[in-house]
C-alpha cells in the first residue's frame, strides 16, 4: 500500500489547527489534521465563550491586534450567527480603580478601531435605573454597556473541522504523532490511532498544539522556538454557578489587582464567572481550577454584585492553559501579548515546518489566512483568500436573522417543545433537518436527555462530528452535562448509543 502524500500535515485539532486545515483545504491543498484527542480537548473548549475585541488589551498598546479582532466580530457573526451572536457588557465604574475619563476614551477607542455594522456603540449608563442595575450592590451609579459578542468555542472547533472535510481534508481525531522525519522534499509522519500504526508523508509539517508545540518541535529535531520568542504557559479558570438574579447581561468587573473578571449568561440557567491568569511555566499539565481560584473569582463578583456567592454555590468549573509569547523579563501574565506569530523553519530544504504561537479564538481565521499566505511560495498554484465569504456549516441562515429562522422551525416542528428546537437551532443552524430527519412526533427522537439533547442527535453528532465518548457530546458538542444531576445515567445511556 502507497504511503498517503498530503501537502500540509497539521498537527492540533483546536481553534487554530481546524482554522488552518479548512482554509489550507479551500485553497485546493491536500490536508490531513491530527489531533491526539478529541477536537476542541484543550486550550479551545476552556475560553471565556466570547469573539471581542479585547478592551483591555488597549492598555498594553496593542492596537492592531484590537482593530483585527473587532472586525473579526462581524466575519464570525456573518459566518456563524448560530453559534455566534451580540451580548451587551456593563462596566460598573468603582471608586479607586480605572477612572471614568479612562475608561470613556478606552471604550472611544473600542468603538472606531473597526468599522461597525451589527455592532452597537457604547454608551454611559445609570445604574439606578437602567435594569442592569438589579444585579448589583447598592452604590454603584454609573457605568458603560458595550458590546462584544458570545461564541460556543468548542463547537466553533468542530464546524471548522466540518468545513476542511467537506473541502477535501482528512480529520484524524485520537491520533498521535509519534515521529517526525525530514526527508529532502518530504515529511515522513508517524501516526498512532489505538494502537494502529501508519505513516503519511508531508510537504508541509504545521505545529498547531498549542501549549504542546515545544513537544512537536522537539519530535521534529528542530528549532521551532527560537531564543528571541518565549513561549509562556498561563492558566484560565471559570466558575459556572446558578443563574445570578437579574443578570441578563454580561458584566465587566475591575478588580482591586488591575485584572478584570467577567460575568456572563450562560446555557439559560446559569451564570459564568471567570478568568484568571496563573503562570504553570512552559510544560504542558493537566489543568484543573483550584480552592483559591474559585475563592478568587468569587471575592472579584462578589465585590459588584448584590447577590453574595460562595463556593457552595459553584455546579461547575473548568480550567484550560493558553499559550503566550513573552520576553525573559516579562512576569505580568495580563501583559503577556495575546497576539499571535508565525515561524517557519527548513522550508529552504525543501520539508518546511510552520509553528503557530500564541492566537487566540477572535482572530483564529486571520491566523490561518497568515499562515496561508507565508506559505504560499510553497504551493504557487494555490488559491486566494476565501474563508471570509463563506459560512460554516449550519451558518447559511437568511441574513443572519436567528430569530426569524427559528420562527419557521417552530412552525414545521410544532410537535418539538421549545427548548428542545433552540437548542437544536443554536447547536446546528440550518443541518437542523439533517438531525431530525424523518421524524414526525417527538418519540421518533428516541430516548431524551438534558439540554434538548435527544438520541438522534446523538447519533448524528457521532456519524458527522466525530464523537466517540458521552464526554465529547456532553461537553464538547453540546454542554448537556452541565444540567444533568450528579446521579444522572444519561452518560451510561449515550455510551450504550456510540
Amino acid at each position: 500500500m502507497q504511503t498517503p502524500l498530503y501537502d500540509l500535515l497539521v498537527i492540533g485539532g483546536g481553534i487554530n489547527g481546524a482554522g488552518v486545515a479548512a482554509d489550507a483545504a479551500g485553497r485546493g491543498l491536500s490536508v490531513c489534521l491530527a489531533e491526539q484527542g478529541d477536537l476542541a480537548s484543550g486550550t479551545s473548549q476552556a475560553s471565556s465563550k466570547l469573539v471581542h475585541g479585547g478592551l483591555r488589551y488597549l492598555e498594553h498598546y496593542e492596537f492592531r491586534l484590537v482593530r483585527e479582532a473587532l472586525a473579526e466580530r462581524e466575519v464570525m457573526l456573518e459566518r456563524a450567527p448560530h453559534i455566534v451572536w451580540p451580548l451587551r457588557f456593563v462596566l460598573p465604574i468603582a471608586d479607586g480603580l480605572r477612572s471614568r475619563l479612562r475608561l470613556r476614551a478606552g471604550l472611544f477607542l473600542y468603538d472606531h478601531l473597526a468599522a461597525r455594522r451589527r455592532i452597537p456603540a457604547s454608551n454611559a449608563i445609570d445604574l439606578t435605573s437602567d435594569a442592569a442595575g438589579r444585579a448589583l450592590r447598592a452604590g454603584f451609579r454609573h457605568g458603560f454597556s458595550y458590546w462584544d459578542c458570545w461564541v460556543d468555542d468548542a463547537r466553533l472547533v468542530v464546524l471548522n473541522a466540518r468545513l476542511a472535510a467537506a473541502k477535501g481534508a482528512a480529520i484524524r481525531t485520537r491520533t498521535r504523532v509519534t515521529a517526525l522525519h525530514r526527508g529532502d522534499d518530504t515529511w515522513t509522519v508517524s501516526l498512532d490511532a489505538a494502537g494502529h500504526r501508519e505513516d503519511c508523508r508531508a510537504r508541509v509539517v504545521v505545529n498547531a498544539a498549542g501549549p504542546w508545540a515545544g513537544n512537536v518541535a522537539a519530535l521534529a529535531r528542530a528549532n521551532a522556538l527560537p531564543d528571541e520568542i518565549k513561549l509562556r504557559l498561563v492558566k484560565g479558570s471559570h466558575i459556572v454557578v446558578p443563574r445570578i438574579d437579574g443578570a441578563e447581561d454580561a458584566y465587566l468587573f475591575q478588580n482591586t489587582d488591575g485584572r478584570v473578571v467577567f460575568v456572563l449568561p450562560f446555557e439559560r440557567d446559569f451564570t459564568l464567572i471567570g478568568t484568571t491568569e496563573v503562570p504553570v511555566g512552559t510544560t504542558p499539565v493537566a489543568p484543573a481550577c483550584t480552592p483559591e481560584e474559585q475563592d478568587y473569582l468569587v471575592a472579584a463578583a462578589n465585590r459588584f454584585l448584590a447577590q453574595p456567592l460562595t463556593r457552595n454555590d459553584i455546579v461547575w468549573r473548568f480550567a484550560g492553559v493558553r499559550p503566550l509569547q513573552a520576553g525573559e523579563t516579562e512576569t505580568n501574565p495580563s501583559a503577556l501579548s495575546r497576539d499571535y506569530q508565525i515561524e517557519l523553519s527548513g522550508h529552504a530544504f525543501g520539508s518546511a515546518l510552520l509553528t503557530i504561537l500564541g492566537g487566540k479564538i477572535t482572530t483564529y481565521r486571520c491566523l490561518a489566512e497568515a499562515v496561508l499566505e507565508r506559505l504560499a511560495p510553497l504551493f504557487p498554484g494555490m488559491g486566494p483568500r476565501w474563508t471570509s465569504g463563506e459560512a460554516l456549516p449550519g451558518g447559511d441562515i437568511p441574513a443572519g436573522d436567528v430569530g426569524l429562522y427559528l420562527e419557521g422551525l417552530a412552525r414545521l416542528y410544532a410537535w418539538l417543545p421549545e427548548p428542545m428546537l433552540t437548542a437544536l437551532a443554536r447547536r446546528h443552524g440550518t443541518h437542523v433537518r439533517d438531525v431530525i430527519g424523518d421524524a414526525r412526533r417527538l418519540a421518533d427522537m428516541g430516548a431524551l436527555f438534558p439540554s434538548g439533547l435527544s438520541e438522534r442527535e446523538v447519533r448524528y453528532l457521532a456519524t458527522n462530528e466525530w464523537a466517540v465518548t458521552p464526554e465529547d457530546i456532553l461537553w464538547r458538542r453540546t454542554k448537556a452535562g452541565l444540567h444533568m444531576a450528579k446521579d444522572d445515567r444519561s452518560g451510561a445511556a449515550i455510551a450504550a448509543l456510540l
